[in-house]
């Protein structure tokens, strides 16, 4: 079936969807979607790589979220690019930094993120960056890798952040959070990312857009994205389809 957008960011390997991933992907799929999978820690990126390797229009990300920062140490440098070699796997992450919840100790997060994003130098894959509560050191690190380009996921930071990663040639993707009720500056920023840098996604299993939120989120979903994208930016949803399809293509390599 020929793509008609792809779902940048969800966790499709997750527990969440043990009971019926099959289906999940088979409603994503009827739609015409594809999807990249990302991994958030070890197992999530074992499982992502072993399940886009069996499916039509997924690709995999393996990485070790800042919340399990812990867990990357100095010595698995080289079990992150024995991963990352593994056939369908077109990124690093999802790696970053979330002071929100610090379930890793801050500075142990932003070591965690220099090797990682160090590995996807090496390997020449975009990374796949998570930051909450965290510009300043984010943009920094981004800054001293010298690596571009990446995409920033899930974005919910502000303008001044977005246009000093897209100075920096990077992506700003944009999941369900756009279409929260409280979420109009957040609009307002999806207004302002040109064309050319703007990805969807849906994070599934979470963060479900309106007006499924509460319920587990999945890629089909990724059309209600595109939707509110397409009303701020005064286009038809088919557009927005046609543009972050294409800019994740050339992203990832697709």
């Amino acid at each position: 079936m020929e793509l008609t957008a792809i779902d940048s960011h969800t966790h499709v390997q997750d527990p969440a969807f043990d009971d019926d991933r099959e289906s999940v992907y088979e409603r994503a799929r009827s739609e015409g979607l594809g999807m990249i999978v990302p991994g958030y820690d070890w197992t999530s990126s074992e499982r992502g790589v072993a399940w886009v390797s069996q499916h039509d229009a997924c690709w995999a990300a393996v990485g070790i979220h800042p919340h399990d920062a812990t867990t990357f140490q100095e010595g698995d440098r080289d079990r992150l690019i024995r991963l990352a070699q593994a056939p369908k796997v077109v990124g690093i992450g999802e790696i970053g930094l979330d002071y929100h919840y610090n379930n890793s100790p801050p500075e142990i997060q932003r070591e965690a993120f220099r090797r990682q994003l160090a590995v996807a130098g090496t390997m020449g894959l975009p990374p796949i960056v998570h930051s909450r509560e965290a510009e300043a050191d984010t943009l920094e690190i981004i800054r001293q890798s010298g690596i571009t380009p990446g995409v920033l996921h899930c974005f919910t930071g502000s303008w001044e952040f977005a246009e000093a990663l897209l100075a920096l040639g990077w992506y700003i993707s944009f999941a369900g959070v756009i279409s929260f009720k409280n979420a109009a500056p957040l609009r307002e920023v999806v207004a302002r990312v040109p064309w050319d840098r703007l990805l969807i996604e849906t994070d599934a299993p979470y963060l479900t857009p309106v007006p499924w939120r509460g319920q587990r989120n999945e890629p089909a979903r990724v059309i209600r994205v595109a939707e509110i994208v397409a009303a701020q930016k005064n286009c038809r949803t088919k557009e927005v389809f046609e543009a972050t399809m294409s800019n994740t293509q050339k992203l990832f390599c697709l």
